[in-house]
C-alpha cells in the first residue's frame, strides 16, 4: 500500500485542505477492509464509514446530513462532526469527530455519488461483482440481517442505476490471493498497459 498511499499524498487538495478520497464498490466487496489497510498506510488517516451516515429510513437520500455535517466544514478547514447511526438501536448517537487531515478516506456504497464526486480526489472502485459481494455480505452478516439485505440489494440496484459510481472510478481495486490489484479507471486517462499490484511486497504505481 506503500506506494499508493505515497501517489494519494502527492495530489492536489480537493476540498479545503483535504485529499478526499472515495472508496466505493457494492455492499460485501471489501470496502472497509481496503480502506483500513490504506489509511493505515497513510499513516493512520481518518476513515469516514457511509454506514455511519446512513439509516434503515435513509440507506442512500443521505447526501444532505454528509455535507452539513461533514463536506462543509472540511472545505472550511474546520474539524467536522457527524453522528454515526447504530443499526442495532436504530437511532443516532453522540457526535463524532473527523478532522480536516490532508487524507480523509470515504468508504461505502455511494461514496462516488454525483453529489460527492466534485469533492474527492480520487475515486476507487472495488472490482467485485454485485453477485459476489452480496454473496459475501449475506454470510458476514448472518440469517438475523436476512430480511434487511432483501431490502438493501433492491435498494442499491435502484441507487447505482440513477447514480453509477464505477463509470466515473479513477482506479478499480481488485483483491488478489497476495494483496490488492490497483488498475486504471474508467475515468483515468491512463493507457490500458500501466497498472500496480499492490500487496505486501514494495510495487512502483503507474
Amino acid at each position: 500500500m506503500r506506494d499508493l498511499a505515497a501517489r494519494l499524498r502527492g495530489l492536489p487538495p480537493s476540498l479545503g485542505p483535504v485529499r478526499l478520497i472515495g472508496v466505493d464498490g457494492h455492499a460485501g466487496a471489501g470496502k472497509s477492509t481496503f480502506a483500513g489497510h490504506l489509511a493505515a498506510a497513510l499513516g493512520g488517516a481518518p476513515v469516514l464509514h457511509l454506514d455511519d451516515i446512513a439509516s434503515h429510513e435513509q440507506l442512500f437520500a443521505w447526501t444532505d446530513r454528509l455535507m452539513t455535517q461533514v463536506i462543509h466544514p472540511l472545505a472550511r478547514g474546520e474539524r467536522a462532526h457527524y453522528t454515526p447511526y447504530d443499526w442495532r438501536a436504530r437511532a443516532f448517537g453522540a457526535p463524532r469527530p473527523l478532522p480536516a487531515a490532508p487524507v480523509v478516506l470515504v468508504e461505502g456504497v455511494g461514496a462516488g455519488r454525483r453529489a460527492l464526486r466534485p469533492h474527492l480526489t480520487v475515486l476507487l472502485w472495488m472490482e467485485t461483482p454485485r453477485g459476489e459481494s452480496w454473496t459475501r455480505g449475506r454470510l458476514r452478516d448472518g440469517a438475523e440481517q436476512r430480511e434487511f439485505w432483501e431490502g438493501w440489494v433492491a435498494a442499491e440496484r435502484a441507487h447505482f442505476a440513477e447514480d453509477p459510481s464505477r463509470p466515473h472510478a479513477d482506479l478499480l481495486v481488485l483483491q488478489t490471493p497476495k494483496g490488492y490489484e490497483v488498475l486504471p479507471g474508467p475515468a483515468s486517462t491512463r493507457g490500458p498497459d500501466q497498472s500496480v499490484t499492490q500487496s505486501n511486497e514494495p510495487s512502483s504505481l503507474w
